[in-house]
């Protein structure tokens, strides 16, 4: 008799369909993550907005009408990689991701948006967070905790 060497076809079907199952499971959550990474880094880029809208509220009892009342660079300036710009209107921080013009966000999330809206009790001024234009008012599973 010959001694056997290599993996018989049966073998190597299984390990290509062991390979596939765990690809269809490994892709849609790793595809979940980044979509998560790029949103927070949104929330991230807003947060100095939101100290500048606190801070104006506290000093003067109003809200800011635009990002240069509050302090802030025009609304074009402050972006990132995914976020085509951060804008304050009347308080309210609006967040908006695009994968143009140099920016990579994931297709799914291209001109979605994000609003923090500012609300005040007793002095402080806390915020509310909600999608409110693309796929991410519909797939909660993207969105911080905070803004589910």
């Amino acid at each position: 008799m010959k001694k056997q060497q290599g993996f018989t076809l049966i073998e190597l079907m299984i390990v290509v369909a062991i390979i596939g199952i765990l690809a269809a499971i490994a892709i849609p959550a790793y595809q979940d993550y980044t979509i998560r990474a790029q949103v927070s880094e949104g929330l991230s880029l807003a947060a100095g907005a939101k100290v500048a809208v606190a801070e104006y509220y506290q000093d003067r009892g109003v809200y800011p009408g635009t990002n240069a009342f509050a302090g802030l660079s025009a609304n074009t300036t402050i972006a990132g990689n995914y976020v085509d710009q951060v804008t304050v209107t009347n308080g309210l921080v609006t967040v908006r991701y695009s994968n143009t013009g140099g920016r990579k966000a994931n297709a799914q999330i291209n001109g979605a948006t994000l609003l923090l809206s500012p609300l005040t009790a007793a002095g402080s001024v806390d915020w509310n967070c909600k999608a409110t234009a693309g796929a991410l008012s519909t797939n909660a599973k993207w969105l911080p905790s905070a803004c589910r």
